[in-house]
């Protein structure tokens, strides 16, 4: 009898383990654990998991300490929120580390265990915080400015129980304590607005020090802070200067505390870095190197006090999006000599990073690495597309021995190298590429049976990736780099799907809200090409697109409560010099890089009269700030520009529609935008549709559309029913196509949609990069329409999800996932005989529509049975050629017969 109630027992405990809900993924301001945040009022968010389906959160408790010491305790809440929650505690107190635990009660009434414990660390709210001041070298500077090495030395005679540092600087910065490197970061502090925003980091670097004396190391570079930046050969566009501010915050096991800050006691000189520039590349000499100067055993007698400087810190802000790190490494796949008899090595990836190098050999030998993304048509090294880039490191050798060398306040774009002067045999043990970019988590996923469209999604990712490097830049090899607001709006969507992007962009807004000029959206942010390169129709309407699209992905009202000012200036900066309603004055790059072939004779060039193009994105931004006036909340708003959008949508109908229906352009841009963005009545859009189709069909099946058609085009195809249309534009192999690129060999997308012609010569060099994402903007219609992942506004963030997939293309199967804020969100089809199999994933806490490719109900069975006797699901009706069931959290697994 003990037995059986023994066996019992541990029965039920084993039960209640496997149905208890769990909370997971604790983040603060979208980071885990996060180290330096000047945010006075943070915001919390988590998973839930549970084996059960439909489960939800029904309420949560969450509690704040400091030691041992409770700050804040929330108490139980009855809600089912659990992404962006505010703290609503006491006042946090600068450069202060907190735990947070949370516990939920799920919809059976069960409560979870507490969390694991997360933390996070408070940055310096105010000025007064900063007790640090700016540092220049004290002495004068050479022409090829070589980079500045700072040195403290300093001692350090109690236990340390904590040590954190801020560091930031006019340049770029990389610093040691103790000989040892301080974070995995590069290229700090970032590119922002410098003269209202220099962010500043914060490192725990409590591991690094010793007791008795401590020694604290810098370099800078120029960076975008005063190196070539922009075109033109431009520098010093934010100061001549090169400067220094470090602060260390340490705690000792007694209670007390000091404070080591960069003053006139640090020392100054110049080491092995010769010369960096982000275009032209980095030169080493290590026969320069000063050995050990981070370290506590070096003599620094022969160098020069630093210098103070009366910088202002009124601009310094806590780090918000994630730092670029180093991510994947690329071994040589092939080593070749070119038919000009080159070295070069190929590193099958079209990347951004650089290169790490071993070489043995004398005292002065020089070796010149050179950085190429394609080859020419014979095979061999091509750079001309780099225009005034160069691309190259150089170093020089000391002698000693195995050296190992790396830049450090530069990058290149590229896939091959090419090696001069190196000493001895190329060999792959001696080469290594390393991928740098800001270091978000990878959040989707998509696969097909299509291996040319496999090939295009991963092309598609390492486009974002390689251009994702702290701004979202348009290209990253040539003297370029620059963050185009029209670029980074038409991929945004797209961008939100493959990695978590909400921080990296959200920083980048707020630059843009900084460098906007009565309102108007430069053309780059941060700016630093003119003051008069400002709104230019579909670039500038990132500063409405944008926010908007991250709302919808990650459900962040605050989002668009900081952007809401930003918004509503661009749009009344339109209405300034907007007539009778039109906006068609002002300077627009229009549909740029559309379909034109070179020689035409019969108007085969797909020009998209560029105001017409300008009324529908003025269309378009004032309905989003109708959207996010309703969100907020900002009635009066609401009311004022619905109005508005009646008279602009009016002015367009008048001035490029004629009575039947017919655009004053007749190309697939002017209809796309027309379509997407509702410019005409609903008894005008299917017959424009149609004519959207010919316009297609009259080219072959091939696209036309340049960078502000190309991502509506096929959404608006299948939102009208053409989605076996939008499926031949997918596949089409030959130019204009996506796949075209692919075909030829791409690793990622491509500026032009011939930046290889079919014989292998090449585009103009004067705007020809292989490494652009833009026309990468395709794969928000594969995640959303052909795997069919979407959420709806009612539940942002897939709260609310919408999975509908559909079917076609002679594709045999297509899945995608999505790691959203609540979870794995997942769909994926198959076709195997008269059978579809379809299945899908739906987070906890999160409910989704999901729409079954069938017309009849019988025909359809999950997990063997039939739907009515499924727990949790719901038949809502017919909707055209699907079921629509609405389906709480879980894993389901449908068959339907043909």
């Amino acid at each position: 009898m003990k037995k059986l109630i023994l066996i019992t027992s541990l029965l039920l405990i084993c039960m209640t383990a496997f149905s208890q809900v769990k909370v997971t993924s604790l983040l603060t301001e979208n980071k885990s654990n996060p180290i330096g945040i000047d945010i006075a009022i943070p915001r919390f968010s988590w998973a839930i998991e549970s084996a059960k389906r439909n489960t939800s959160q029904t309420a949560y408790e969450i509690k704040i300490t400091e030691g041992k010491k409770l700050v804040w305790s929330s108490e139980k809440v009855s809600s089912s929120q659990s992404v962006m929650i505010d703290y609503v505690g006491p006042k946090l107190t600068s450069n202060t580390k907190y735990n947070w635990q949370v516990r939920v009660w799920d919809n059976q009434g069960a409560a979870s265990e507490w969390s694991t414990s997360n933390s996070f660390q408070t940055a310096l709210f105010s000025v007064s915080d900063w007790q640090a001041k700016w540092i220049v070298p004290g002495f004068g500077e050479a022409s090829n400015r070589p980079s500045p090495i700072f040195r403290k030395q300093f001692a350090s005679s109690k236990k340390v129980i904590s040590a954190i540092a801020n560091i930031t600087a006019h340049g770029m910065y990389e610093a040691q304590i103790n000989g040892q490197r301080v974070g995995d970061a590069y290229l700090t502090p970032g590119w922002t607005s410098y003269a209202t925003r220099l962010q500043y980091q914060t490192y725990d670097v409590t591991n690094l020090m010793k007791t008795g004396l401590n020694a604290i190391g810098v370099s800078l570079g120029s960076g975008w802070y005063r190196g070539i930046i922009g075109f033109s050969n431009n520098k010093d566009f934010y100061g001549k200067d090169i400067a220094l501010l470090f602060q260390l915050n340490i705690t000792y096991s007694d209670g007390s505390k000091e404070v080591v800050i960069s003053d006139d006691s640090w020392k100054a000189n110049t080491g092995s870095i010769e010369y960096s520039e982000i275009y032209n590349g980095e030169t080493v000499d290590a026969r320069k190197e000063k050995v050990g100067w981070a370290t506590t055993n070096f003599n620094d007698e022969a160098w020069l006090p630093a210098k103070l400087a009366s910088f202002d810190k009124v601009n310094l802000i806590a780090t918000q999006n994630e730092l670029v790190k180093k991510q994947e490494v690329f071994k040589p796949i092939k080593i070749f000599t070119t038919p000009k008899g080159e070295k070069v090595i190929d590193f099958g990836q079209n990347l951004v990073g650089w290169v790490v190098m071993k070489a043995k050999g004398n005292e002065g030998d020089k070796i010149t690495l050179s950085h190429a993304e394609v080859l020419d048509k014979v095979g061999n090294f091509y750079t001309e597309n780099l225009r005034a880039a160069k691309a190259q490191n150089t170093y020089v050798l000391s002698g000693m021995g195995v050296e190992t060398f790396e830049p450090h306040f530069t990058w290149q774009g590229f896939r091959y190298l090419r090696i001069e002067g190196y000493p001895g045999e190329i060999t792959a043990d001696n080469f290594y590429a390393v991928a740098l970019y800001s270091d978000m988590k990878t959040t989707g996923d998509f696969t097909s049976s299509n291996t040319l469209v496999n090939q295009l999604q991963h092309n598609i990712q390492w486009g974002q990736k390689g251009n994702f490097l702290d701004v979202p830049t348009d290209c990253p090899q040539r003297d370029e780099r620059l963050g185009w607001t029209g670029d980074a709006q038409v991929f945004s969507r797209t961008a939100t799907f493959n990695m978590n992007v909400h921080s990296f962009f959200a920083k980048w807004l707020k630059d843009l809200a900084a460098d906007q000029k009565e309102g108007k959206v430069p053309f780059v942010v941060p700016n630093v090409i003119g003051a008069d390169a400002l709104n230019s129709t579909g670039w500038a309407d990132v500063a409405t697109i944008i926010p908007w699209n991250l709302y919808i992905a990650y459900g962040d009202k605050k989002i668009l409560a900081d952007q809401y000012a930003s918004m509503k200036a661009y749009v009344e900066s339109i209405n300034k010099v907007a007539k009778d309603d039109l906006w068609n004055s002002g300077f627009h790059f229009g549909d740029w890089l559309f379909y034109r072939p070179e020689d035409d004779n019969d108007g085969k060039s797909a020009v998209t009269d560029k105001y017409l193009i300008a009324q529908c994105f003025y269309a378009h931004s004032t309905q989003l700030i109708i959207n996010a006036a309703t969100v907020l909340n900002k009635k009066e708003d609401v009311a004022l520009y619905t109005a508005q959008l009646i008279r602009v949508k009016a002015a367009f109908m008048k001035e490029y529609v004629s009575p039947n229906g017919r655009l004053i352009s007749g190309t697939q841009t002017a209809y796309t935008l027309a379509l997407n963005f509702d410019m005409l009545p609903e008894n005008l859009r299917q017959q424009a549709a149609k004519r959207l189709v010919d316009n297609i069909e009259s080219y072959g099946n091939h696209l036309t559309t340049g960078f502000l058609g190309t991502p509506y085009l096929c959404h608006v195809l299948t939102r009208f029913g053409y989605t076996n249309v939008s499926y031949k534009l997918l596949l089409q192999e030959q130019y204009p196509s996506w796949l075209y690129p692919v075909k030829m060999g791409a690793t990622t997308i491509w500026e032009r949609w011939d930046g290889q012609k079919p014989d292998s010569s090449f585009q103009s060099v004067g705007m020809n990069s292989f490494n652009h994402y833009s026309y990468g903007a395709i794969g928000d219609w594969m995640y959303r329409q052909m795997v069919g992942l979407d959420t709806y506004e009612d539940g942002v963030g897939y709260k609310h999800s919408k999975v509908q997939p559909h079917i076609g293309g002679g594709f045999t199967n297509a899945s995608a996932s999505l790691e959203t804020y609540y979870g794995k969100l997942s769909s994926g089809w198959k076709l195997q005989g008269d059978e579809i199999y379809f299945d899908v994933t739906i987070p906890a806490n999160t409910i989704a529509s999901v729409f079954i490719p069938t017309k009849e109900v019988a025909k359809v069975s999950e997990n063997g049975q039939a739907l009515s006797s499924v727990n949790g699901l719901k038949i809502i009706g017919q909707k055209e050629d699907y079921l629509e069931t609405q389906l709480g959290s879980g894993e389901y697994h449908f068959i339907i017969k043909k």
